[in-house]
């Protein structure tokens, strides 16, 4: 964010965000509202989004031939469910493993990922209701060791 102050002094304030800003992240909406109050212009570096080191980690496309994707949060997946007529939801800022909100015999596949492109990067797989369990697993002890989390999933039926 580069700030001009009224005496047209000028400050350069970098602040460097680890997500996806494009996306989900709410850095840009606050430089939106530091917007109203000084002038500022900001410029956003581009990079890799989490959904990408996903997709390219499973070595699997993003979407179906000729389908939608959906991006969504775990709070709508949880409180909405699975979304009509959508094979494929990408679920981002998903504190609470939505994905349990979904039928257990219904046939969903999920590739789930933590801590995407980082060294410490985890990666599960497979039919959802063989792999839930183990990715609630997952996660709690992955939390518990590094003090927090963030995660990414991508669910198909």
């Amino acid at each position: 964010l580069h700030v001009r102050s009224r005496r047209q002094r000028q400050m350069c304030i970098r602040d460097r965000v680890w997500g996806d800003p494009s996306l989900y992240d709410s850095t840009l909406r606050i430089a939106e509202r530091l917007q109203q109050v000084v002038p500022l212009s900001v410029d956003v570096v581009p990079g890799i989004t989490s959904l990408q080191v996903l997709t390219a980690g499973h070595a699997i496309p993003l979407n179906t031939i000729g389908n939608p994707v959906m991006i969504t949060t775990g709070r709508q997946l949880r409180d909405h469910g699975w979304p009509e007529g959508i094979d494929t939801i990408a679920v981002m800022l998903d504190g609470t493993c939505a994905f349990e909100v979904l039928p257990r015999d219904a046939g969903f596949h999920i590739w789930w990922t933590a801590y995407a492109g980082m060294p410490n990067e985890r990666r599960i797989a497979g039919p959802l209701d063989q792999v839930r369990d183990k990715i609630i697993a997952t996660r709690a002890e992955a939390r518990a060791a590094h003090g927090w989390i963030m995660d990414i999933y991508l669910l198909r039926r």
